[in-house]
């Protein structure tokens, strides 16, 4: 039997059901270290961003560590004015209360619905009950800050000095990240610079959640955090780097496979860029566009709507240098190629579909994930308050 994952040392969590959710599943969650965390942050750039966004952004201008986090799901908390702010600030403060905790050490995320006030006497009740059942395993959790999404989402990396990583994350519509109801939490035990981690985390975020897309919807709620209570001790920086970014990429590729709707996978590669940036916007752009998705959904080898995407991002292109590659099979090289549709289109059936884009004027490349366009999708958005 597969044992559950656990939190990294010194971090604890508890979920329960809050009444938040209509569903009456678990909606109220929140993750404890027993020291101050190193922590870096990214947020949307909604200029809508809901009061969780607003108060962590503050927070984190103001350099000091973090001990918990606290997540209700269900009830977004956006666009509630005055008293959304207050009831945000009240939702981290009580966390504060009942885990011996101050309140500017606490972090705050709401996701759900757009527009409705939270429930403060059920989710202030809820509050005083986390305590009861703190534990380090991570399924709960990942499972409380879910709304439509199918299945939790979780990775995670032990490094050389026997440091953990561990991410979750919860996304499945409204993904378009600028920084997608998208919430993406990692923790680790690792001693790491704040600093350091800060000056690195923005580019880890646009390498990996920021080339996630569904459906091209920016959300009022995302973000991006990772912790670190340096309870296993110090580990060389470029190692905790690359497995946080690792995590990170796993758990972005898991979003976009569990898009609203989706059936499959849909990866982007493009090379040949003249930078990074050109690269990575091209790929989305790709990823993002419904005449390609529709195209991966009906298994059909349209590289055209490649052209199309690439052309219309704005990265720069020598068409005559230009190839691209459908499941591997070479079709466009300068011209249209012969291949066998019909081949391409079966291979096009798999849980993952990767388009490869050479744009001939560089040496930069970039990757971007996103999904199919089923009926399904539409199903869900047409129906998702009623």
């Amino acid at each position: 039997m597969t044992q559950p994952l656990h939190f990294p040392k010194g971090f604890q969590s508890s979920a329960l059901a809050a009444g938040i959710k209509p569903s009456g599943k678990t909606d109220l969650s929140c993750v404890v270290s027993s020291a101050p965390c190193a922590w870096a942050f990214a947020g949307t750039r909604s200029t809508t961003a809901a009061a969780c966004v607003t108060r962590n952004r503050e927070l984190y201008a103001g350099g000091k560590a973090v001990r918990a986090l606290v997540v209700n799901a269900g009830i977004a908390n956006a666009a509630t004015g005055s008293k959304g702010a207050r009831d945000n600030a009240d939702m981290a403060d009580a966390l504060g209360g009942v885990m011996n905790t101050r309140t500017h050490e606490v972090l705050t995320a709401s996701t759900g619905i757009i527009g409705h006030l939270l429930p403060m006497d059920r989710l202030l009740s809820g509050l005083e009950h986390l305590p009861d059942d703190l534990d380090a395993e991570v399924p709960p959790f990942a499972s409380a800050i879910m709304t439509t999404d199918t299945r939790p989402k979780t990775a995670s990396a032990t490094l050389s000095t026997g440091a953990v990583i561990v991410g979750t994350a919860k996304g499945s519509g409204m993904i378009h990240p600028d920084m997608a109801t998208m919430f993406a939490f990692a923790f680790s035990d690792a001693q790491v610079d704040q600093d350091a981690l800060r000056e690195a985390f923005s580019a880890i975020v646009a390498r990996t959640f920021n080339a996630v897309t569904v459906d091209g919807d920016t959300s009022t709620n995302d973000m991006a955090i990772v912790l670190a209570n340096g309870q296993a001790g110090e580990v060389p920086l470029p190692e905790f780097l690359e497995a946080l970014e690792g995590v990170m990429r796993d758990l972005a590729r898991q979003i976009a496979a569990d898009g609203e709707g989706a059936t499959k996978l849909l990866t982007v590669r493009v090379s040949g860029a003249n930078t990074e940036a050109e690269a990575l916007t091209a790929a989305r752009t790709c990823c993002v566009s419904p005449l390609l998705k529709s195209a991966v959904h009906g298994n059909d080898p349209n590289w055209g709507r490649v052209i199309m995407a690439v052309g219309r991002s704005g990265a720069g292109v020598n068409i005559e240098a230009m190839t691209v590659n459908v499941q591997g099979v070479p079709v466009f090289a300068g011209k249209p190629l012969t291949y066998d549709a019909a081949a391409v289109s079966g291979a096009m059936k798999a849980a993952e579909v990767i388009f490869e884009v050479n744009l001939g004027v560089g040496e930069a490349h970039g990757e971007a994930w996103g999904c199919d366009l089923s009926g399904e999708y539409v199903v869900i958005n047409s129906e998702y308050t009623t």
